[in-house]
């Protein structure tokens, strides 16, 4: 998998100091509403839930540094987590070294306490010391925040530097593209209260214990209870490798319910993606999305391509792109509205957003909210090999309709495959003649064949309008 190397700069390692109750975030080099900056400086306040915020916290690093398929395996985790801040949110989101799992802590504004949250996103310096020290926190004493640069650094503009050089996986960042999409998609499954929480996700097993390697799981809710299942069931939400919710067990203490999200299921649905949320005192809330499988990142999921592949999309997502303004919460039918495009451009134009990290979803809100990733390499078709060879299909003349939504594709080597169900509602996937097809089965999205045939339908004028107003998932 392709790579680049990313260069953490901070103005020092971030602490905590147990004697002045202070909890101090160093930031690298990120974006807000000025440009980019080397050391943003996002709030300077207290913590009103001191220690669920610090174990919350924890959470989220300790899934940066975990890989929960093939744990031996080294060399891609140990990032730093990223956090967003905007609307008074603050938000640290980070994936696994294997992309299987989002983890996202989302602080409200009544979790923070004196001081004015800006607006940006940047890198937070989470070191094993302060791991360390975040884990032996106790008592009820105020806890101060600071994430950004102290005041004297600020003020001399000196300090020591320390560097941080991580292998940055084009994986890592295509998850932050897929994970909205497939987000999007999700409703609330489950909700039970904290007692039921601590006694469900107490008996899963732990990761690298002997039960850990077992497969996929559904879970049900029935009055008030969580129940396993081998088997999908409609209202149920997939639990594809158990033991990848280990790091639920840092806030357990502080848990005030459980919700589970996911999308609709029937008995005979394959595994999918689900996200576990805890929710803490102050409304602050501990997300864990899962990919569909334990060996299985978010990466190649697919789910981007269909309204990346759309006519339209570069030139909406321009347009949406000076309407974001750091909010916490875009509702898409309000951003349309503002915008002038359908719900399902808007929609679209979201997605292509997403590919350079500048939205994620945030299912308790039904919402997305805006972010800049520091490192957005800013190449769509890099990224997604599918969307490049489907447009080097069309450039060739390599699509020919057959009528009543089929198309024949010739790709550059001579063979020919038959498309069908492009008249099938966007984000459907079309079948193919392909391998990939025959293998996924449009689980991980169409295949370049099918991306060609529809964006040939759609230059055409003869498939599914982007621009449809058919339903879409919330």
């Amino acid at each position: 998998m392709p790579s680049a190397t990313a260069t953490y700069s901070y103005c020092a390692s971030s602490v905590l100091d147990a004697a002045v109750h202070a909890l101090a975030l160093q930031t690298s080099g990120g974006r807000t509403p000025a440009g980019a900056a080397a050391h943003p400086r996002f709030f300077d306040g207290t913590l009103t839930e001191p220690q669920a915020s610090a174990a919350a916290l924890l959470a989220v690093a300790d899934v940066a540094a975990a890989r929960y398929y093939d744990p031996g395996l080294t060399g891609s985790a140990s990032l730093d987590p990223v956090v967003t801040a905007g609307g008074g949110w603050l938000r640290f989101e980070s994936f696994s070294g294997c992309c299987g799992v989002h983890a996202r802590l989302d602080v409200p504004p009544a979790g923070l306490d004196g001081g004015e949250v800006g607006r940006g996103t940047t890198n937070v310096d989470v070191n094993l010391p302060l791991r360390d020290a975040l884990g032996r926190l106790t008592g009820r004493e105020p806890l101060g925040l600071t994430v950004g640069p102290d005041e004297l650094a600020v003020r001399t503009g000196g300090g020591r530097i320390v560097e941080k050089k991580v292998p940055l996986p084009d994986r890592w960042i295509r998850g932050f593209a897929e994970t909205p999409v497939i987000a999007s998609r999700f409703d609330l499954r489950a909700e039970v209260p904290a007692a039921e929480a601590l006694r469900f996700l107490r008996a899963l097993p732990r990761a690298g214990s002997g039960n850990a390697a077992r497969g996929a799981e559904w879970v049900v809710s029935h009055n008030g209870r969580l129940r396993s299942t081998s088997r999908p069931a409609p209202g149920a939400v997939c639990l594809p490798g158990p033991q990848r919710l280990t790091s639920l067990r840092r806030v357990l203490r502080h848990a005030r319910g459980l919700r589970l999200y996911g999308p609709p299921a029937t008995a005979r649905s394959s595994v999918q993606a689900a996200a576990w949320e805890i929710s803490l005192p102050a409304g602050l809330r501990l997300t864990l999305t899962l990919s569909p499988e334990t060996g299985r990142g978010f990466s190649g999921e697919g789910t981007v391509l269909d309204d990346l592949a759309g006519p339209d999309v570069e030139a909406d997502a321009e347009l949406l792109s000076v309407l974001l303004a750091w909010d916490s919460r875009i509702d898409p039918a309000e951003l349309a509205a503002g915008a002038g495009l359908t719900v399902a451009r808007t929609r679209a134009a979201l997605t292509r957003l997403g590919v350079d990290g500048r939205v994620g979803y945030d299912p308790a809100a039904a919402a997305y909210y805006h972010r800049e990733l520091p490192f957005v390499p800013g190449r769509a078709e890099d990224h997604n090999p599918r969307l490049r060879a489907a447009r080097a299909i069309v450039a060739a003349g390599g699509v020919r309709s057959l009528g009543a939504g089929s198309a024949e594709v010739t790709t550059a080597d001579g063979r020919t495959h038959r498309v069908r169900g492009l008249a099938a509602p966007a984000r459907t996937a079309p079948g193919c003649t392909c391998l990939w097809w025959a293998e996924h089965r449009g689980r991980r999205g169409p295949c370049s064949h099918a991306l060609a045939a529809r964006i040939a339908a759609n230059h055409a004028g003869t498939g599914t309008p982007h621009d449809s107003q058919a339903p879409q998932a919330r």
